[in-house]
């Protein structure tokens, strides 16, 4: 089992929807890394019994959390909570790099 991954090595990119990968999963905690284009949405959903949170490797975009719309940029990280609706289009001009855990794992 690899312990230690250089996100460099796992970002790209869709043209037809945002990239996601997987880094480490385990039965309590999923890490990812999800790339967006410029224009690129997740669009909001929930988790219904999971946490999650973004961690902003590159780039800017604005999230949606709950009601809310709040722009988070490098070196931001950005919480929701189970059952928070949650989303975040990449508003900017350079990919949007997150790094994603998801607790417990799906």
């Amino acid at each position: 089992m690899q312990f230690i991954k250089k996100l460099s090595d796992h970002v790209g990119a869709r043209a037809d929807k945002f990239y996601k990968t997987t880094l480490f999963q385990a039965d309590t905690l999923l890490l990812g890394l999800n790339c967006l284009e410029p224009g690129q949405t997740q669009p909001p959903h929930d988790h219904a019994d999971q946490d999650k949170f973004y961690y902003v490797v590159a780039g800017s975009g604005e999230f949606w959390l709950g009601t809310e719309r709040v722009t988070g940029t490098a070196g931001d990280v950005v919480w929701a909570a189970a059952g928070l609706v949650h989303g975040v289009e990449n508003t900017g001009t350079e990919r949007l790099v997150l790094l994603v855990g998801i607790a417990p794992a799906p």
